[in-house]
């Protein structure tokens, strides 16, 4: 049941229903420019968008690579990005019974007050990015929030910030016609007993 009445509601909710069937996953391939040149690096190759464009084509273009996916993670340059014949990416995925998907949170920045605690940036123009990324084929978007664990956090502030902000986050993909991955990040403080995790919810 969806609380989202608006125009994409029918949309959305097959999407969200799609994405989650049972036996398939999501391929997350939105490594940012600077990821992966760290991994480029460590087998000499150099941080071009030729070699990043290969590195996609070969994830997506490999046979039986798409068989077990429902949807694909994208960073912002390969939605827009094309094989060597000049097929867009997006078109391979949909053709392949796999639907594209979208980073769309800009990182995040210490909350002052706080130990470290971090809230995500992206919101201020991000109905006009998701407008662009359904344009382009994008069918479901990704935000990710860190929730820092330790002795004395999260803080309530930290909580307030993260889930207000995944609250903006979701209704404002929804508005465009995206279905919002939320994705509240635990991080664990390394002298607990706990094991961190990420917690993927379809709202």
């Amino acid at each position: 049941m969806s609380a989202y009445c608006g125009k994409y509601k029918d949309e959305l909710i097959k999407n969200a229903a799609y994405i989650g069937t049972p036996g398939k996953g999501i391929l997350a391939a939105d490594e940012s420019t600077g990821t992966i040149g760290k991994r480029f690096a460590s087998i000499n190759v150099e941080n071009v968008e030729e070699n990043r464009r290969s590195l996609r084509e070969l994830l997506f273009t490999t046979p039986g690579a798409l068989q077990h996916l429902s949807g694909v993670i994208l960073f912002e340059e390969t939605l827009y990005q094309k094989t060597k014949d000049g097929k867009p990416f997006v078109d391979v995925l949909k053709e392949g019974g796999v639907l594209p998907g979208i980073k769309v949170d800009k990182g995040t920045v210490e909350v002052a007050g706080t130990n470290k605690e971090t809230t995500t940036q992206g919101h201020d123009d991000l109905g006009k990015r998701c407008a662009k990324y359904y344009e382009a084929g994008a069918r479901f978007a990704k935000w990710r929030a860190v929730l820092k664990i330790g002795p004395n956090e999260p803080s309530q502030l930290s909580i307030d910030l993260n889930a207000q902000g995944l609250a903006r986050y979701a209704i404002i993909c929804q508005e465009n016609g995206l279905v919002p991955i939320v994705e509240p990040e635990i991080l664990v403080d390394g002298s607990l007993p706990v094991i961190g995790s990420s917690f993927l919810v379809f709202l």
